[in-house]
């Protein structure tokens, strides 16, 4: 058992390109800022190296607004390692603009589509309750 937990929150009204794009890039987010979870480089049988993945499980939510809010707020309340994706997102072309769109939108109240956390396990369940896993 981890001591720490994963949890990755999409909205569910995306089309199917645009939830695994979001979730994509929300689980480098993760990575990006947690290189201490990690795991070592895959090898395979003829000794070709492949990237580290994350070394534990990310559990994938369908979220309404109301999910993505809550998780929002209580990410904040506990400190937990947060990454975001607002809609605005979606009408963008390279990551400066990806800030920019971000940027823009109110602080306390993003349109957020996505959502990763990571933190202490209690915390992130307190975060995600009441959203499902995606089917």
């Amino acid at each position: 058992m981890f001591e720490t937990k994963v949890a990755i929150l999409v909205a569910g009204d995306l089309a199917p390109w645009q939830k695994l794009n979001v979730t994509a890039f929300l689980a480098t987010g993760i990575a990006g800022a947690a290189p201490e979870a990690m795991g070592e480089p895959y090898e395979d049988a003829a000794g070709r190296v492949f990237a580290r993945l994350l070394g534990q499980p990310m559990l994938i939510f369908a979220a309404d607004p109301g999910d993505l809010a809550r998780a929002h707020r209580i990410a904040g309340e506990r400190g937990l390692t947060c990454a975001a994706y607002v809609r605005a997102m979606f009408a963008t072309g390279h990551d400066a603009a990806n800030r920019d769109a971000f940027r823009a939108e109110p602080a306390e109240a993003p349109d957020l589509v996505g959502l990763a956390l990571r933190g202490p396990r209690k915390d992130v369940d307190k975060a995600v309750k009441g959203a499902r896993l995606h089917p």
